[in-house]
């Protein structure tokens, strides 16, 4: 029997494969803003609202989404009072988005296996309306990116030259950085809060290793994170594993490869 003809095994593959995208496409210009740890300060932030869900009865994933959006603003506000020591956000964000998440948990007895979920990913967790939000938000982060692409592109190489330029470099970034929460509140029901961070940097990192030009490194992110998440989950519902654990190791597989295939290739030649 084909995997597919399970409903939840259709709506993870179809969830898991936007997500993929997505991830893959704001990872490259998180990772050339030398923001990596953008991720996972967002995903800590994210699951402090899975836990405010818990707590006060609303659906998680919202709490997510809400979560994580305000964590961005913040990311933004304390970066432009430490423009030089820009991660000191990502530390406070992400220190503070655990410990807010440890006290509503430890208040509301919520350590179950729906936060499990929300954790490390799950299967069977995608229900028919997280696929509707993923691909509504999906929608709007890929036409958000279509539109801004020059402006991202110059502020990412050149911050200083975008603003002489007449970009209006805070308002992109400040933006940016909510379409970043966005992207992680969305891979949680995939990959979990404690993974969304690799997805969003690995598949770039092979795509740096690889890639000749700005298109190609999109393009080569975007491939190896679908590859990642489509082996992960069939992997994972094979052999009964973790998806988010799983969909990461294959990423990170792919990355050792190339790094080991392309040094044996330097020094053959």
């Amino acid at each position: 029997m084909s995997i597919f003809s399970f409903a939840f095994m259709q709506r993870a593959f179809l969830a898991g494969v936007i997500t993929a995208v997505l991830a893959a496409a704001m990872g490259v210009f998180v990772v050339l803003r030398r923001m990596s740890l953008v991720g996972d300060s967002l995903a800590h932030a994210s699951l402090a609202g899975v836990a405010a869900g818990m707590l006060l009865g609303f659906y998680p994933f919202y709490g997510a989404l809400l979560f994580a959006a305000g964590a961005a603003l913040v990311i933004e506000f304390i970066r432009g009072a430490f423009q030089r020591y820009a991660e000191v956000a990502l530390a406070v964000v992400m220190s503070g988005g655990m410990a807010l998440a440890v006290v509503m948990i430890s208040l509301g007895k919520a350590f179950n296996a729906d936060l499990f979920s929300y954790l490390f990913g799950s299967l069977v967790a995608v229900s028919p309306a997280d696929v509707r939000v993923i691909t509504a938000a999906g929608i709007v982060i890929i036409t958000s990116l279509a539109m801004l692409h020059r402006e991202l592109f110059a502020i990412t190489f050149d911050e200083e030259a975008a603003y002489l330029s007449g970009i209006p470099v805070r308002a992109v970034n400040i933006y940016f950085t909510l379409l970043t929460a966005l992207t992680v509140a969305l891979a949680v029901r995939v990959v979990g809060t404690l993974l969304v961070a690799a997805l969003m940097v690995i598949p770039p990192a092979v795509s740096l290793q690889l890639a000749r030009s700005f298109k190609a490194t999109f393009a080569i992110a975007i491939s190896v994170a679908l590859t990642s998440v489509i082996t992960g989950l069939y992997i994972s519902f094979i052999f009964d594993l973790a998806p988010g654990g799983t969909i990461v190791l294959m990423a990170a597989a792919i990355l050792v490869t190339v790094i080991l295939v392309k040094g044996a290739l330097h020094s053959w030649i």
